[in-house]
């Protein structure tokens, strides 16, 4: 399992597309810096840190069907 690394999402963060959302500039680091495409990976990851559970408890995110879906949405409206 990766740990999250808060300092290097910081400065991901300075230059990423400037988003008001960090959850979604939290879903582009994950994709970005680990590389990650699939939302199963990218939900057990995000629920084993405290921080990224908060912000999936937040949207109501209880499994990774549920982010696939947020992830599949967002692909769709860009």
């Amino acid at each position: 399992m990766i740990d999250i690394n808060w300092d290097e999402f910081k400065i991901f963060k300075q230059y990423s597309n400037k988003k008001d959302d960090n959850f979604e500039v939290l879903l582009d680091f994950l994709k970005s810096y680990y590389n990650m495409t699939n939302p199963t990976e990218m939900y057990e990851t995000m629920a084993n840190d405290d921080i990224a559970k908060m912000m999936l408890e937040k949207r109501d995110f209880k499994d990774a069907i549920s982010l696939e879906n947020h992830l599949f949405k967002n692909f769709y409206e860009e």
